[in-house]
């Protein structure tokens, strides 16, 4: 039994905007997500579909991070997902795949059937998804079973969405945690608070809009409640995957404590040692380190009102 679940993986072929490259990283937002979930649950699971090809060396930080992998699908017909990550000065990232178009449905797929069962009465899920693509049926299958449901976009919408396509995408899970970019690619351009005040209007339950640099701003529908999440400031040495990170560690903290500052303090706290290094860290954090951080960023943290 598990109590969280996250998926995909992905191999990840880095090129810095100085063109330095690092190759052959283990990347996407399942193991990313896992390491912001591990810091706050020990019972933390990752489904992905894998070739034969999947690295040593991703195999050994999932084993040392202790995260379940009987999620993992192991298919010798197709790769491993593997994928170029370009990123900008500006803190763009562009994705291009490295393996064949089958390849990548047929290991990035989502199904609840094959969901093993000790996955199926987890507390809480995290899943990106395409906005022009959601697969709304994988998420309420996740949602009857009785569980808290995150969402993220993997990007910023392509083409403008209906209010109605608005709202079905902002409402599918309990927690919707975009970028700005994404935000205003949806409800249009406007002030942080605007943006999740309209996700809200949207139908959002909980709304984790990350500002990168700026940190992030939680919000709760119900009750109107509204947080400022700073960053830690840490030396800053690759962002890809921080919002992954945050992502897990916000959810661990909402269905564990069901307190909105709490959760964005364990998001901003994960994000905090995603990108102190060029890929994941390679051993688990230290529990003085984690707590240091998160009583310095709960020191920070203030209510909106």
């Amino acid at each position: 039994m598990v109590d969280f679940v996250t998926f995909s993986l992905i191999i990840d072929d880095i090129v810095f905007p100085d063109g330095r490259t690092a190759m052959g990283m283990l990347g996407g937002g399942g193991p990313q997500t896992a390491f912001g979930l591990k810091l706050w649950a020990s019972k933390v699971g990752l489904v992905a579909g894998v070739g034969s090809d999947l690295p040593v060396a991703a195999r050994d930080w999932l084993a040392q991070l202790a995260i379940d992998t009987a999620g993992l699908r192991f298919d010798s017909r197709w790769p491993t997902p593997r994928a170029w990550q370009v990123l900008e000065e500006d803190g763009r990232r562009t994705q291009v795949w490295r393996i064949p178009g089958p390849a990548i449905g047929a290991q990035l797929g989502r199904r609840w059937d094959v969901l093993p069962p000790g996955y199926r009465a987890a507390r809480g899920y995290h899943l990106g998804i395409h906005p022009e693509e959601p697969d709304f049926e994988f998420i309420s299958a996740l949602r009857q079973a009785g569980a808290v449901v995150s969402i993220e976009p993997f990007r910023a919408a392509q083409r403008p969405l209906t209010a109605a396509e608005v709202a079905a995408l902002a409402s599918a899970g309990q927690i919707f945690s975009p970028n700005l970019a994404e935000a205003r690619s949806l409800v249009g351009d406007g002030s942080p608070p605007e943006l999740v005040r309209r996700l809200a209007e949207a139908g959002a339950q909980v709304v984790a809009l990350r500002e990168g640099a700026n940190g992030a701003l939680v919000y709760r529908a119900d009750t109107g409640e509204m947080w400022q999440i700073p960053p830690l400031p840490t030396r800053i040495i690759d962002p890809t995957g921080a919002g992954n990170a945050f992502c897990g560690g916000f959810l661990a903290g909402w269905v564990q404590t069901g307190s909105l500052a709490t959760a964005g303090v364990y998001g901003s706290v994960a994000a905090s040692f995603l990108v102190e290094q060029v890929g994941l860290p390679p051993t688990p954090a230290p529990a003085a380190e984690v707590e240091r951080r998160r009583q310095l960023v709960a020191g920070h943290t203030h209510q909106i009102f």
